[in-house]
């Protein structure tokens, strides 16, 4: 019945800002972009990174982000990484620092960065 994750959706604070870390900091390509004229939603982007696809949303007067970073809800996008090492370089190099780790897991290791608006992406290697 059900199949997969379709895509998850983001509203930034600044649109073309968002939009620009995640297609030239992280890799992901614009499917398709068009303007809504749909109340306070202007503008929709479906970027996407092989099977991963976002969909950001330009909302005028959209409220800010919450800053509790234990809160009930969605934490995070998670991205695979073949080599974290790599992956941190290469960051670092673009001005993203990270947030958290990276950390060994065992049979993973994990980090965190943080998108234009504090989001958290998640970075693992398997």
């Amino acid at each position: 019945m059900f199949k997969r994750i379709d895509h998850v959706e983001i509203i930034p604070t600044d649109f073309q800002r968002t939009l620009d870390f995640y297609t030239g900091v992280l890799g992901f390509t614009v499917r398709e972009r068009f303007a809504v004229d749909a109340g306070p939603l202007a503008e929709i982007a479906y970027i996407v990174l092989g099977d991963t696809v976002i969909e950001l949303m330009r909302v005028a007067q959209a409220a800010p982000p919450d800053t509790e970073p234990w809160r009930v809800g969605y934490h995070a996008l998670a991205l695979e990484v073949d080599d974290m090492a790599q992956a941190v370089a290469y960051l670092q190099k673009q001005g993203i620092p990270l947030a958290w780790g990276p950390v060994d897991l065992g049979n993973s290791t994990r980090a965190e960065i943080r998108d234009p608006d504090g989001l958290v992406i998640e970075l693992r290697q398997w």
